[in-house]
């Protein structure tokens, strides 16, 4: 279940409240029982690590420039035959002989 913080904008009561997500958003503060509690906006508490992730990989601005073998196949494989091959340019007509 997450956990949610709450404030009240009018006596300044804070507390941190573990709700399913289903349930309703608690609306009357604790302290002062007014109706001004809400629901404040936090930063999750996890970071995502590894490869793939922007915070691992990407920060920098450029992305890895070689390419990583994905199976015994591909190791073995020369780079020309693991690229697709280009279409053939075609060379530009001659322009007519002028008299």
């Amino acid at each position: 279940m997450p956990i949610y913080a709450y404030r009240c904008e009018e006596c300044g009561f804070a507390k941190d409240v573990l709700q399913k997500i289903s349930d309703p958003v608690l609306t009357v503060c604790l302290s002062c029982g007014k109706p001004s509690f809400k629901k404040q906006l936090t930063a999750a508490g996890f970071q995502l690590k590894g490869t793939g992730w922007y915070a691992t990989d990407f920060r920098g601005g450029t992305a890895p420039t070689t390419a990583i073998p994905t199976g015994p196949a591909d190791a073995a494989k020369p780079a020309a035959e693991s690229a697709p091959a280009a279409a053939p340019v075609a060379a530009p007509a001659a322009a007519p002989k002028a008299d």
